[in-house]
This record gives structure tokens, sequence and C-alpha cells, in this order.
């Protein structure tokens, strides 16, 4: 008998093991990831006031780009994002958090949300995040082109504020969000708030995606704006791909004419084709168009604005998590806004540069 208590006692114990380690308790989730990046660029003008882009305001000199850390959590229905960034990509990134410091190797907070699941399809997010306007991404390894399109470096870098992502069907998705003016983490200046929203389709029997975005509001300055943006992606076959994106953005109450209307506006059109030959080589050829016939953004010293057109080759080397990136930029503006070294102006800026980039 007593063989027969000890050996149930035991079993019993057994089972408690086992229900405690088939305990279906969803462990906390949590992810750490980085990057950082690295370039040197020569300006055929041989002078470093020609780049009107983000981040490669540089010539014949080696840079320092941004270290990116970023930390993810989840548990239940609660999450968390905190991206941070270190270094001079990240100072221009959040120029409105460092007037002062824009060439500096400043750290900026690029990302901080907090998330919330209410259902299976509806998520709350409150914070600080990159924008959902356009086609390029502020760290430099999601790009295949090291140096920046003219529509990624005037439209939004981030929006503070609180959003709803929607999960409409497999393809279909949606959000809206309120949020302060442009690139702004803190506002005191007024009480203005943007409106944002997109769009995407991304149907799992085809290799495309398409999102269409729009934001809208008054800045700090009471100047009424509206953007609306398109993206589209769509992978031909393993070795092509194509990207597009065309932005649309209107000025109302701008001040800058003294004319009756005064209203304005900018636009660009850019499209993207992406060659991968191997796992390991594969190049990105960018075409963009830019206007600013109203003189809002690269022509402001320019009576009748103007339009630019470029150019950008950039092959794309990887081993492992590192990728080097040999680039050519052409630069072609309908006015003279470049310069030589010599002082002479011209309307054509040409650039050379050679990026190492690393991500974990």
């Amino acid at each position: 008998m007593k063989k027969i208590v000890i050996a149930l006692f035991a079993v019993c114990q057994c089972l408690y093991v086992c229900a405690q380690t088939a305990d279906t308790t969803q462990a906390p989730a949590f992810k750490l990831s980085g990057s950082a990046d690295v370039y040197y660029k020569y300006n055929l003008n041989r002078n470093n006031t020609d780049n009107k882009t983000s981040f490669t305001n540089s010539h014949n000199s080696f840079e320092l780009g941004m270290v990116s850390l970023k930390v993810e959590h989840a548990f239940k229905k609660g999450s968390i994002v905190a991206d941070l960034g270190f270094g001079r990509r990240a100072a221009e990134f959040s120029y409105n958090d460092n007037p002062t410091e824009t060439h500096s190797m400043a750290m900026a907070i690029k990302q901080l949300y907090v998330g919330y699941q209410l259902t299976d399809k509806i998520k709350v997010s409150l914070g600080s995040f990159g924008t959902h306007v356009g086609y390029e991404l502020v760290d430099a390894y999601l790009n295949r082109n090291y140096s920046m399109s003219y529509m990624f470096s005037y439209g939004p870098f981030f929006s503070t504020g609180v959003k709803a992502d929607f999960t409409l069907s497999s393809s279909l998705t949606a959000m809206v969000g309120v949020f302060n003016p442009t690139d702004l983490k803190s506002v005191t200046l007024n009480n203005h708030k943007y409106i944002g929203a997109q769009l995407g389709f991304a149907p799992a029997e085809a290799p495309v995606k398409l999102y269409l975005n729009y934001l809208e509001g008054k800045d700090t300055f009471n100047i009424q704006n509206h953007q609306v943006d398109a993206v589209a992606t769509y992978q031909v076959n393993k070795v092509l791909g194509l990207g597009y994106n065309g932005t649309y953005s209107t000025y109302k109450d701008t001040q800058i004419k003294d004319g009756a209307d005064n209203t304005a506006n900018w636009w660009g059109s850019a499209l993207y084709i992406n060659c991968d030959f191997t796992d390991a080589f594969g190049l990105t050829l960018r075409g963009e168009y830019f206007s600013d016939k109203k003189g809002l953004k690269v022509f402001g010293g320019m009576p009748n604005g103007g339009s630019v057109v470029a150019g950008t080759l950039s092959f794309n080397y990887r081993v492992g998590n590192l990728t080097i990136v040999p680039e050519f930029r052409l630069d072609k503006a309908s006015e003279n806004i470049f310069n030589k070294s010599s002082g002479e102006a011209g309307n054509i800026s040409a650039n050379v540069l050679v990026a190492a980039l690393y991500h974990f």
C-alpha cells in the first residue's frame, strides 16, 4: 500500500510539472536591432554647398552618418517602440529639436511610441512615428540609394500624436491619426493639429503594394498645408523590381506673393528600378523630377521658381549584414542654383560617393 501511495504521489507531481511546462501564457516579446552608416563623397563642382537634399552635405570628406538602436517590446495587448539615433544624420532628421546643432553629432529620438491592440484588427499608438508619407526612410540600410530624393528632403520626416491602424481585410489596411504640426515633437506656439491618413493594398496573390497617403493641417506660422502622396511597388520577377513615388503639396496663406493669389504648391515624381542579379549584388536607378515653380523649397531665391531633374545610380554589394554602396548622382536644375569652387554659378551638380552600411 505504501508503494502505491508513493507511486500515485510521483504521478501527481509529474502531471503538475507537465501542466506548468504546458502553460500557454505568452511570454513578453523583445527585439533589439540597430544600424550604422559611414560614407565618402566627392562633388565634381568641388564644394559642399551643391547638395540640396538631406544627409549628404559634404565634399571630399569622410563622414559619419548615424548609429541607430531600436528596442521593441510587447506583452499581451501592449507594446512599446523606442528608436534612437546618434550622429549628423539624426541631428538633421530632428532639426526642430536641435535647431542650433544641425551639423552636430547630436542624439535624436527618431521614434518613441506606445501601442495598444484594441482588437485583432485595430491598434492604437501614441507617441512619435516616422512619417507615413513617401517611399524612402531615414535609416540608410532601408534604402537602396544612399543619397536622398528631393521629395523625402522637403516632405515630412516624422509625426507626433495618436494614430489608429486598421486591418480591413487580408490585403487592405488603413490608418488615421491626429498629429502636431510636421516634424515637431512639442508645440507651444499654437494649438493647430494635422490630420493624417493612409490606405494600403497588398494582395497576397500578386507581388504589388499600393499606398495612398494624406496629410493636412496648419503649421506654427498659420499656413494651411495639404499633401497627397502615392507609393507603388511591383516585383516583376526575381531580378527586377519597380518602385514609384509621387507627391503633391499645396499651401494657403503663404504670404510669399504680393498678389491676390496666396496659394502655392510643389510636387515631385520618382521612379525606382531595382535589379538584384545575385543575392550579393544589385543596383538601383532612381530618376526624379521635382517642381518648385513657386519657390517654396529649393528655389526660394528665384523669382520664378524652378525645377530639378535628378538621376542616381547606386550599386549594392552585400556581404551578410554589411552593404557597400558605390553611387553616382547627377542633378540638372532649370536655374543656376549650384556653384563651382570658383564661385561661378551653374545648373548642374555631379557627385560620386561610397557608403558602408551595417545592420543587425
